[in-house]
């Protein structure tokens, strides 16, 4: 069974990579016109949905690695860079930046009613720092018990997340724009850390083999 220590670890490497908060004025933008009632029906879609794609990756994704050829080791040092990416774009406000930016093309393609799939499934909430991560993090929780741990600590993330959307309106207003690029770059700074020792692991890892 994973330590208390590991498990918070991960928990909160996840919410850091989903940032709940970082969402929330994304998706007020992307639903814009939408009533109540269809804003949550899209949160309720699209959590559903990045919730099923990242537990398929938390159980096979070591399979679909060892498939490939690829070890662990690499993929923890491939994925921690990918992480500290994600990390720098926070820190220095990019990420909100080419989020916004894929939404605004995502609804001039896709037509509204799908756009709980395309982009807010996928890409902006199961997006490619969230698979990553969650692999990462199944090479930790490696035996059954441990993985049901990590679908439960994916299913209360996705449940912060949709929260999160749920009161998009009030976030954003409570926030305000000082607000959230200080949450962003703490979050981002969190992650950097988060995304170094993910890197020194696959190392060591590596060496070990």
């Amino acid at each position: 069974m994973a330590s208390a220590d590991t498990i918070m670890s991960a928990f909160t490497t996840l919410l850091v990579t989903l940032d709940p908060p970082g969402l929330a004025p994304i998706f007020l933008g992307l639903t814009a016109g939408l009533t109540r009632a269809q804003r949550r029906q899209v949160a309720w879609r699209g959590s559903l949905i990045a919730f099923f794609i990242l537990a398929v990756f938390a159980v096979f994704g070591a399979g679909i690695l060892s498939l490939l050829g690829i070890s662990m080791g690499a993929f923890r040092i491939s994925g921690g860079m990918l992480l500290f990416w994600i990390a720098f774009e926070m820190i220095f406000q990019k990420r909100n930046d080419r989020k916004e930016e894929t939404s605004k093309t995502a609804i001039t393609i896709d037509h509204i009613q799908n756009i709980a799939v395309f982009p807010l499934a996928l890409p902006l909430i199961a997006g490619p720092g969230a698979i990553s991560a969650t692999v990462l993090l199944a090479g930790s929780f490696a035996q059954p018990l441990d993985r049901a741990v990590l679908i439960l600590m994916l299913a209360m993330a996705m449940a912060t997340v949709l929260i999160a959307l749920m009161i998009a309106d009030r976030l954003d207003r409570y926030l305000g724009v000082s607000g959230r690029a200080v949450l962003t770059r703490l979050l981002g700074v969190l992650l950097a850390a988060l995304s170094a020792q993910f890197v020194v692991d696959g190392v060591k890892s590596a060496f070990a083999l």
